[in-house]
């Protein structure tokens, strides 16, 4: 076992030099922009140099991202660089074709036995205990072991390798088997062919996309040049503390974390954080293409190998090429989906709005009030990205991680008792607004207050201006209920569109409010109303909105340890809507009799109540004409079993025959009658349609 991992080690090492070195870079890093796309901008600058091992350690998995984005931006516009040198990345299937691997059995391992069969036919050194050869790999076999050796070593709990034989055809022309396990070493001897295993190699073991390559910068030695790429990066993220003073003001502290995952330190880095998301993408350019041809064979096929060499007519036939137009896979393939990543939001969540019971909503028509006007103006960005420059250069080390502070500022963040609805549980929480000139990225929230930690929350995008409502513990202290007192709707406007009636009402509510404070200091409540934003309330000792919930909420300041009784009165745009099947003349009655109503309405409302009534009346003959005929049909089908039962008995089957007929005819009379209401029936719905669409809409 030891023999074959020795050979396996001098097979891949020997007689070659490793693409893995990690070369010293020539331009340092002085700039680096991370987004929250997973990219990051990475700026060098410095001077060109002529030694050959110098140049960009890029990862092989970011060779691509590199020649994508790569631009020179030397001071004062001149070109310095003739270009980019870089070794060839491989494909897959490609790496396995140049190490003489199988390229059908994409995912088969590289083993030992695999490595020496990808030798065979080549110009060889092997080395055994006794000797070193010199010749030709002619086949490369394995062995396996007997049914004796393999209980035997089941007994002693042993597991036999298999056996690899070696048939070298040596210089001095002698055929020459080598046993594994007199085998130390094989070394190709021809170098370029060591080379292209080792590149090969390169490309199929497991850490192959974190191997650096090397990009050479061409051009004089010694000039200045300062270049930029992108590259994958971890994505930075930001987490806040907010130390609450007591008053309206507090410290709003954000930190972000960073990770620099490459094998290259960072050494006063100025660092960016930008709170944007340009589009990025993934496309392969690194690695060579190759596009497929057609083969074109002469008419009368001519082989390449004489007939009779070893081989008989029955083979013949298979010696042809199979790999046909568009084989292979190694076709330019599409860069699958968009760049740009959707980042990651944390927040409260959509709450939405309460409902007002079913089909009730805002009026299209009624203008009452606007609660959302409360709300301060929305935040504004004035550009597609905004960047958070860190206030010194960042120094870390290879595949490290750091938590910096990049922002300390005043903002402005009322404590106050919240509560999800009245009668609810209250929660401790700040009304936060983002008083910074940049806007905040999602993150999670500590919040600390006197003199220690208070709870935890999230927010998620804060743009200038904006303010959340953010909640971060119980509160045990603070209690608010509702009663209702009355409650008033007056219908002031009457629209119909798509066979749908609606009324447009104002809804007046008359509430009394407990709110209580039981601690010993004075407290802001504030409530979410279940009321539409087309509204006035009237009572409380402030009004505010939320707009990322779209809901109106009451404040109540109360002084310590005091319970007080408030009279608050709301009034709410609303509309009902109503479809004409379910229209009745009760209803369009009632309707034309309300005060509030607009008079052209009430007018249109009670000829419609009248055409209504004739429907309805309609409708009541049609139900009897029906019931009739279901009664008819019944009794017809009981004579039917009865003249079945009698069957030809002459006296007794007279009778029966003469009731049949009667009830045919009968039924028939009656459907003639319901097929004429019928008719009339769909007049009389197009008379009250007719009637109500001169409400018009909305």
């Amino acid at each position: 076992m030891r023999a074959l991992f020795i050979a396996a080690i001098a097979l891949v090492t020997t007689g070659c030099v490793s693409a893995a070195t990690s070369p010293t870079a020539a331009l340092p890093l002085k700039r680096l922009r991370l987004y929250e796309t997973g990219v990051g901008y990475f700026e060098r600058s410095g001077v060109l140099s002529s030694d050959e091992h110098a140049g960009l350690p890029i990862p092989a998995g970011h060779l691509d991202d590199a020649l994508k984005t790569l631009v020179v931006l030397t001071p004062g516009g001149k070109t310095t660089t003739e270009g980019i040198e870089f070794g060839s990345s491989l494909s897959h299937g490609m790496a396995r074709a140049m190490a003489g691997l199988p390229v059908e059995d994409d995912s088969a391992a590289v083993t030992y036995e695999a490595l020496l069969g990808s030798l065979k036919g080549s110009r060889v050194e092997v080395r055994t205990s006794r000797r070193s050869i010199m010749g030709r790999l002619v086949d490369v076999e394995t062995i396996a072991e007997d049914a004796n050796a393999n209980a035997n070593a089941n007994a002693k709990n042993l597991h036999l390798p298999p056996r690899v034989r070696l048939t070298v055809l040596s210089d001095r022309a002698e055929v020459i088997h080598v046993e594994s396990t007199d085998l130390e070493s094989v070394r190709p001897t021809d170098s370029a062919q060591a080379a292209r295993i080792d590149a090969a190699l390169e490309a199929l073991l497991a850490h192959g996309a974190a191997n650096h390559h090397l990009l050479k910068l061409l051009g004089k030695p010694g000039s200045p040049v300062t270049l930029g790429y992108i590259a994958e990066t971890p994505v930075w993220r930001t987490t806040y503390r907010l130390v609450i003073a007591g008053d309206q003001h507090a410290t709003l502290q954000a930190w972000a974390l960073l990770h620099n995952d490459t094998d290259e330190s960072w050494q006063n880095v100025q660092v960016e954080l930008v709170n944007g998301r340009p589009d990025s993408f993934l496309f392969p350019l690194a690695a060579p293409r190759y596009a497929r041809r057609e083969l074109v064979t002469p008419k009368n096929e001519l082989s390449t190998v004489p007939q009779l060499m070893g081989r008989t007519a029955d083979t013949l036939w298979g010696d042809h090429a199979s790999d046909t137009y568009g084989a292979g896979g190694l076709g330019l393939t599409g860069y699958g989906e968009g760049g740009g990543g959707s980042g990651e939001g944390i927040g409260l969540g959509s709450i939405g709005t309460i409902g007002h019971g079913s089909g009730v909503g805002k009026s299209s028509l009624l203008e009452v009030g606007d609660l959302s006007s409360i709300a301060q103006a929305k935040g504004v960005e004035s550009g597609a990205l905004f960047v958070y420059a860190m206030p010194a250069p960042v120094a870390l080390r290879a595949h490290a991680s750091a938590l910096v502070p990049f922002l300390q500022q005043s903002v402005e963040a009322e404590p106050i008792a919240w509560f999800e609805s009245a009668g609810s549980v209250a929660r401790s929480a700040v009304r936060l607004v983002n008083s910074t000139t940049q806007t905040l990225p999602p993150g999670t929230m500590s919040f600390f207050s006197g003199g220690g930690f208070s709870g935890e929350s999230a927010i998620d995008r804060l743009r200038p201006n904006e303010r959340r409502f953010l909640t971060f513990g119980s509160d045990l202290d603070a209690v608010a209920t509702q009663a209702v007192l009355a409650t008033d709707d007056k219908v002031e406007r009457l629209t119909f569109w798509s066979d749908r009636l609606e009324e447009h009402f104002r809804r007046t509510t008359e509430s009394e409010w407990s709110v209580e404070n039981r601690a010993g200091s004075p407290r802001t409540m504030v409530v979410a109303l279940g009321i539409d934003r087309n509204a006035t309330f009237k009572g409380a000792d402030g009004l505010d909105f939320d707009a990322q919930s779209s809901r109106a909420l009451a404040t109540f300041r109360v002084p310590p340890r005091q319970e007080q009784k408030r009279k608050t009165t709301s009034v709410e745009g609303l509309s009902r809507p109503t479809a004409l099947a379910s229209v009745t003349a009760e209803m369009l009655t009632k309707l034309a009799a309300m005060p509030s109503l607009q008079a052209q309405d009430k007018i249109i409302a009670t000829e419609a109540a009248t055409k209504q009534k004739d429907l309805e009346d309609l409708d009541a003959r049609l139900a009897v004409a029906r019931e009739e005929q279901k009664t008819l049909e019944k009794d017809l089908g009981r004579l039917r079993e009865d003249a079945k039962a009698v069957g030809d008995r002459g006296i007794l089957t007279q009778p029966l025959v003469a009731r049949i007929v009667a009830a045919e005819d009968r039924i028939g009379v009656v459907r003639k009658h319901i097929d004429e209401l019928e008719k009339e029936q769909k007049k009389r719905i197009e008379a009250v349609r007719t009637v109500l669409q001169r409400l018009g809409h909305v």
